[in-house]
């Protein structure tokens, strides 16, 4: 059937989000006039989600290759981390903010879906999940709603493909409400020489789409998460995909079987932007070409049009090229799982994408020029320091007045949703399927097991979207050096990230030095760390008509154990040991949670910054760790060290562990009981191991000050101005969230 689209007029031009300069180019790029469905096609791949056209110069500048890393940021759909042994990590985090907005339980349940397919198209299979959300408080009915949805949709679609969800982050705040983050990570392992590239090459190779059918839903899903929520948005689930947790694992299984074989030449997963994008970057990676006949693509729905079908989004589908005269084996692998597939097209060595629907060309464009490294459009945009960044570094919060009643501060911040047990969350996950869980939600970092191997990985995702508000480049290197010591305090070492950058209108000067700040801050930590950046996701536009989100970058770290019994937890464990900080508290309450929660405050200076003191207390933890030196090691974060305490008092299963702290007494009550400082970790340990730490400590150049020791009795005690029964603690920390859920 023969389809005529329609003229290309300046309204239809507007419609599809081009700029006079951005259409001229497609003029010169095409020598002629584009077709409709050509328009869609720049419209998609040109759109900030896609082309990333307004950071990508920004994101070049982060150290993206060296370590550990097997291939460059970008190069593939995920990072890929050598661990040794012959094995590598393929990882990587992503957003659906936008789709979880509008309709919060499919938009999760995508994300999580969209992010197991980066990671096993490289022919990795998938052993962990964790993630990253941000909602408006649970006050208000609606921020209720999406969180319950999101909640649901991450653990059906996890707990349906056997992925277990062993960790992450969660945070409410009045800037989030109407526009949640839902941040997805996922990672799996695979045999280092056996990773599937996301390529096009060799001319007449067979094209094949396999997976779901086609539909409607999802079309300008890339384009929708490229503007500003407003009130219509409602009006936009159609641009949200609907996932299909069980059609994806009989996909996963397939994509796994065809690995290894000689005759597979590259897959990539249908994300955003669907076939356009698949089709486009294939063959630009690959310097090739692509023929494809839509008439031959299983569809879902009748008389679909060629742009709707190289615009949708539509889930659980993958594109494959194998060697020519090897389809009936590819097609028995399919058919074997029952996975509907295409024979849709062949590849080419023009550099051109050519799409034919019913022997009719639709489109004839050049990859190169559609990709993100190619030539898409990329722009610096106008950038201005905030005047609000200097008047909250002078705000001077000695001018507070101190609390009369810190037993009650403690009580308040402990039951605080952004401190509270996150536990409501994670008893929906299933976290120990495959039996590789070490640790899991509830710890610093999870730690997941490699089976047949010693070696364990050590996983976080971080962020402190206030202090990044506060001060941009601060809150960047914070956010990666808070994820870090997560994963050392669990004897791993660091050695590469992944990240999820989510912030405003990058057209807004203001906030587009929140971002090159941010990430200038990102990529300092990462080179004094050594933890190059694999590559991750950009989500601009998250703002809604009442407010814009805290700049938020996520941080995905990734940690390798050596020993898999070398792990520690963050729970005190014995009476008698002795608690010890490493590290120096400065009682640094600018962005603290204390001030947001006790004074209704988001002011002040963050906390001060000291790179290779920072990596020093990284090593030094870590091998304390590993010489079984300390029992446990807890990093010092949101609610200070009073609920730092507090968190290792009640987090042992096996029971609550009084705690007795003295002699530390060099600021402001308050600034010492909630401050924030960076890089201070406490451990415990039995007194004959204190030489031994001691030892460690000054290898690395890093104080060790002794601040109390684990009692018997049940209660936390810190000198004359904290008493408090930890039966009570416990009872406020693990039912916070669920009095208000279930109440």
């Amino acid at each position: 059937m023969k389809y005529k689209e329609p003229d290309i007029k300046p309204e239809i031009i507007k419609e599809h989000g081009f700029t006079e300069d951005e259409y001229q180019r497609i003029l010169n790029i095409l020598g002629r006039k584009p077709s409709w469905t050509e328009l869609g096609i720049f419209s998609v791949m040109w759109s900030e989600h896609a082309s990333y056209k307004n950071s990508i110069a920004v994101l070049k500048t982060l150290p993206r290759k060296g370590g550990r890393l097997l291939v460059e940021a970008g190069e593939e759909n995920a990072g890929l981390i050598d661990i040794g042994e012959g094995y590598a990590i393929a990882f990587k985090i992503e957003s659906h903010n936008h789709p979880s907005a509008v309709e919060p339980y499919q938009g999760a349940a995508t994300g999580v879906g969209g992010i197991l397919r980066d990671i096993f198209s490289m022919g990795a299979r998938p052993i962990a999940l964790l993630n990253s959300l941000r909602f408006g408080p649970l006050d208000k009915p609606r921020n209720r709603y999406l969180f319950q949805q999101v909640v649901k949709g991450i653990g059906d679609y996890g707990n349906c493909m056997g992925v277990p969800t062993v960790g992450g982050e969660l945070v409410f705040d009045d800037v989030y409400t109407g526009n949640p983050l839902v941040n997805a990570m996922a990672i799996g392992v695979i045999r280092r020489k056996k990773y599937i590239s996301a390529i096009a090459k060799g001319k007449g190779n067979p094209v094949y789409i396999i997976g779901s059918a086609t539909g409607r839903d999802g079309i300008h899903g890339a384009t929708f998460a490229s503007e500003e929520l407003s009130e219509k948005s409602e009006e936009r689930k159609s641009n949200v995909q609907v996932g299909d947790p069980f059609a994806e694992k009989t996909l996963l299984e397939a994509t796994l079987e065809l690995l290894g074989k000689a005759w597979l030449v590259g897959v990539q997963d249908m994300g955003a932007a669907g076939i356009t994008c698949c089709s486009t970057e294939m063959a630009a990676r690959g310097k090739s070409g692509i023929i494809l006949h839509l008439d031959r693509v299983h569809q879902r729905e009748p008389d679909m049009t060629p742009y709707e079908i190289m615009l949708s989004e539509s889930q659980e589908r993958m594109m494959i090229i194998i060697r020519k005269g090897f389809e009936k084996d590819a097609e028995a692998i399919f058919d074997k799982w029952e996975i509907p597939w295409s024979n849709v097209g062949e590849v080419t060595d023009d550099g051109k994408v050519k799409i034919f629907m019913d022997g009719e060309l639709y489109a004839d464009v050049p990859a190169y020029d559609l990709v993100l490294g190619g030539g898409a459009p990329v722009y610096y945009r106008e950038s201005k320091e905030p005047a609000y960044i200097k008047e909250s570094a002078d705000y001077d919060l000695n001018s507070l007045p101190e609390p009369d009643d810190f037993n009650d501060v403690l009580k308040k911040l402990i039951s605080s949703p952004n401190i509270a047990s996150k536990k409501w969350v994670f008893e929906q996950y299933d976290n120990s399927v495959r039996s590789n869980t070490v640790m899991g939600p509830g710890s610093d970092a999870a730690v997941i097991r490699l089976k047949g191997s010693r070696k364990a990985i050590a996983a976080s995702t971080d962020g402190n979207g206030r202090f990044v508000y506060l001060n941009p480049y601060k809150g960047g290197v914070i956010a990666v050096l808070e994820s870090a010591r997560n994963v050392a305090c669990t004897g791993a070492e660091p050695v590469a990230i992944t990240n999820c950058l989510n912030f405003g209108n990058p057209y807004d000067p203001e906030v587009y030095y929140q971002f090159t700040e941010a990430l200038r801050g990102m990529g300092d930590a990462c080179k004094a760390l050594g933890t190059p950046v694999t590559g991750g996701n950009v989500s601009f536009y998250n703002e809604s008509p009442d407010t814009s989100v805290f700049p938020t970058p996520v941080i995905g770290m990734l940690g390798l154990i050596e020993n898999i019994d070398q792990v520690v937890s963050p729970w005190f464990k014995d009476e008698g040991d002795f608690i010890v900080i490493l590290g120096t508290l400065k009682g640094e309450l600018g962005g603290s949670e204390y001030l947001k929660v006790i004074h209704g405050l988001v002011t002040g200076e963050p906390p001060q910054i000291d790179l290779d003191f920072a990596n020093r207390l990284n090593r030094a933890v870590v091998t304390a760790i590993r010489e079984g030196v300390v029992k446990s090691a807890h990093d010092i974060s949101d609610g200070g060290l009073a609920v730092a305490l507090a968190e290792s008092a009640i987090g042992n299963p096996a029971g609550l562990r009084g705690v007795e702290v003295y002699s530390m007494r060099k600021m402001r009550n308050d600034g010492l009981l909630f401050g924030e400082t960076q890089s201070v970790i406490i451990v415990s340990l039995a007194e004959r191991k204190l030489m031994d730490l001691e030892r460690i400590s000054s290898d690395y150049g890093i104080s060790s000050t002794t601040i109390g020791r684990v009692r018997s009795h049940q209660r936390l005690k810190i000198n004359d101005l904290i008493d408090v029964e930890l039966k009570e603690i416990k009872a406020l920390y693990d039912n916070a969230i669920a009095a208000v859920m279930e109440g």
